[in-house]
C-alpha cells in the first residue's frame, strides 16, 4: 500500500486512478493499530479492484482538512477523482466494519464520467 505523503502526491494518484481508497490515520491511533494489519491484508489481495492508499492526517494536514476528515481512522473512497463514499471514523473501529465498507464501495459499478 503507497503512503501519502504530500498534497501533490495525493491529487496525482486521484487523477492516475479510476478507484482509489484512502485510509486516513495516524501514529497514536489505537483503532489505527487494531485495523493495520486486516486492512494491509485486505488491500493486498483487492489491488486489481482499486488503488489503496494510506495517509498520515497529521502529515498531510492540507488533504485531511479538505476532507473534512475530523476523526481516524477514516476512509475515503475516490471514482474518477471525486469523492465517492466515505466511512467516518465512528464506524471504522474494527477490521470488519472497514473491511465491509470496501466490499459495498467496490461492489458497485464504476460510474461513467462521458
Amino acid at each position: 500500500m503507497e503512503k501519502i505523503t504530500t498534497t501533490e502526491q495525493f491529487d496525482r494518484i486521484l487523477a492516475d486512478n479510476a478507484r482509489v481508497i484512502v485510509k486516513f490515520y495516524t501514529t497514536w491511533c489505537p483503532d489505527c493499530r487494531r485495523i493495520d494489519q486486516p486492512w494491509d491484508e485486505y488491500a493486498e489481495a483487492n489491488q486489481q479492484r482499486a488503488s489503496f492508499v494510506e495517509l498520515n492526517a497529521e502529515e498531510v494536514l492540507e488533504v485531511a482538512e479538505r476532507f473534512d476528515v475530523r476523526g481516524i481512522p477514516s476512509f475515503l473512497m475516490f471514482e474518477s477523482g471525486r469523492l465517492a463514499d466515505r466511512l467516518y471514523s465512528r464506524d471504522a473501529k474494527t477490521p470488519k466494519q472497514v473491511t465491509d465498507f470496501a466490499e459495498k464501495v467496490l461492489a458497485a459499478p464504476l460510474e461513467s464520467k462521458m
